[in-house]
């Protein structure tokens, strides 16, 4: 049984040094930061815990660099608090800025990712990352698919909770996955295909419609015997997407397709308005890739007129997916779906019904 932040009041949380599991994992374009909804997500929980007198330590990993530090007076910005920076995630400098700090104090540590200890979920390195740390709260939902010491083997070492982030992503996934099956429709697209097909597998018998584009449409257009041209696939899946098709019925794929450079690159006006039609049909959509190369907007068309669609359906919505947030985020249309996830693979790994390090590590089942 996962226990949550909510259960620690002023008296449990004054003057204690937390160990907050954040992920900053943000794309970053010309030194900027180019999407900001997982830092956003955040402030919630970091906010309670600055209100309640903490001393919070925030720990992520970064991929799209080695340092936080040439981004952190925008992260400071998104999140609107001022925090330090620690240039280590262990050892001296961490303990001795804990030390020294007042309730309310925030500091950020530097990528954890810096340490191989951390990808090898090593046991002393997350027992050293916790030495200085009262609590631990996960509320990195969307980098919890990974078997990572601040994820899973910290919570040997520390008194355990979820944030707020973490129980709403549990919460609303849950109940997507829970409705039943009449009326309820997923959408799957983007460009990692590999990870998509267990998700299809797992909702043919939780989804009366499953609409798929993007680049895992083509594998299942090839299967059928169509002209993908030099579309990007994985011949690999052909067999597993071939005999889907043959098994359900439920699997819709584009009848028409948008071509350029001798590429899919968008689905076509007829495959958009049948995908439209279906979601007026629907009490709930689940949504995770674009489905056309987005970052152009001439193949952005059809993405945008389902992401219309799905909010005006009036169906409960969960949307998510890095590319398919950012996208939305563009259009100023995130705002607009019952739920936004901050999880990209996390997500399709709970919705493929997989156990998640992470989960598994505070006790969920």
């Amino acid at each position: 049984m996962i226990k949550s932040i909510a259960e620690l009041g002023e008296n449990k949380l004054r003057k204690k040094k937390v160990l907050l599991r954040v992920d900053f994992n943000v794309p970053i374009e010309n030194r900027k930061i180019s999407e900001t909804y997982r830092i956003k997500a955040n402030k919630e929980t970091i906010n309670f815990l600055i209100n309640h007198g903490a001393i919070i330590g925030l720990v992520s990993h970064i991929t799209t660099g080695d340092s936080f530090e040439p981004i952190l007076s925008q992260i400071k910005e998104v999140l609107g608090i001022n925090f330090n920076f620690i240039n280590d995630c262990i050892g001296e400098t961490v303990e001795t800025s804990l030390n020294r700090a007042k309730p309310g104090d925030t500091f950020l540590l530097e990528n954890v990712r810096k340490y191989e200890g951390e990808k090898k979920n090593d046991i002393n390195f997350a027992k050293n990352l916790a030495e200085p740390f009262d609590l631990y709260i996960n509320n990195a939902f969307s980098a919890s698919h990974r078997n990572h010491a601040s994820l899973v083997a910290i919570t040997r070492f520390l008194p355990s909770y979820t944030g707020f982030l973490f129980v709403k992503e549990i919460d609303n996934l849950n109940k997507a996955l829970k409705m039943p099956k009449e009326n309820k429709t997923l959408i799957i697209g983007g460009a990692k295909i590999g990870t998509k097909l267990p998700v299809i597998k797992n909702f043919l018998d939780k989804a009366e419609n499953i609409l798929i584009g993007g680049a895992i449409a083509n594998v299942f257009l090839k299967a059928k015997k169509r002209d993908i041209k030099k579309s990007l696939t994985d011949d690999n899946l052909l067999p597993e997407a071939k005999k889907l098709l043959e098994e359900s019925n439920n699997i819709i794929i584009p009848e028409d397709y948008i071509i350029s450079d001798n590429m899919i690159l968008d689905i076509g006006p007829e495959a958009t308005n049948k995908f439209i039609k279906v979601i007026n049909a629907s009490r709930i959509v689940i949504w995770n890739g674009p489905l056309g190369k987005v970052e152009e907007e001439k193949f952005s068309i059809g993405s945008k007129k389902i992401s219309e669609a799905i909010i005006s359906s009036g169906a409960f919505s969960v949307v998510g997916g890095g590319d398919t947030v950012a996208f939305l985020e563009k259009l100023a249309l995130a705002d607009k779906f019952d739920y936004v996830s901050t999880g990209g693979g996390a997500m399709l790994e709970f919705l493929a019904g997989n156990k998640l390090p992470g989960l598994l590590a505070l006790g969920y089942e």
